[in-house]
């Protein structure tokens, strides 16, 4: 089983959408018993603040029929390395935050999810934006690119 993580500042926007995106597309590939998919964020207030996501976010993932389910913010745990395969960022702020909590990629898990790509480049946060449309496609952009990369490394 592959286990990708995907995260981002408060986990209520990009990484759930993500997280979202990502498992309804290896569902519709019939391969979704093939992966263990979650999110969380960099910093903890939105847990603490028991935040769910973002309604902007969930207004664009129902436009765009991904189904998802209720879904709380959760910081990123050092335990989260050993855990995931994968650790995804959505920019690279997120992934020295990452590292300031899991310590050191040793083991070359942590990436922005835009670098699997041919224009790797971070993913805006439509919480500052307010492009959830843009955010949007870079996500599933990624999440593609994300998913031949893995089978092409099989």
């Amino acid at each position: 089983m592959i286990k990708v993580l995907f995260v981002c500042l408060g986990n209520i926007c990009r990484s759930p959408m993500a997280e979202f995106i990502f498992k309804d597309m290896v569902n519709k590939k019939g391969i979704a018993d093939e992966f263990y998919i979650d999110s969380a964020a960099t910093s903890n207030y939105n847990e603490l603040d028991g935040a769910g996501i973002y309604a902007d976010a969930k207004k664009m993932l129902k436009q765009m029929n991904i189904p998802f389910t209720e879904h709380k913010s959760r910081q990123i745990r050092k335990k989260d390395y050993d855990k995931f395969d994968y650790i995804l960022a959505m920019e690279d702020k997120n992934i020295s935050n990452i590292l300031k909590i899991v310590g050191t990629d040793s083991q070359n898990k942590i990436h922005r999810l835009l670098d699997f790509t041919q224009n790797p480049r971070n993913i805006s946060d439509p919480w500052y934006t307010g492009d959830f449309v843009t955010t949007y496609y870079d996500i599933v952009y990624g999440c593609e690119e994300f998913l031949n990369h893995i089978y092409k490394e099989q």
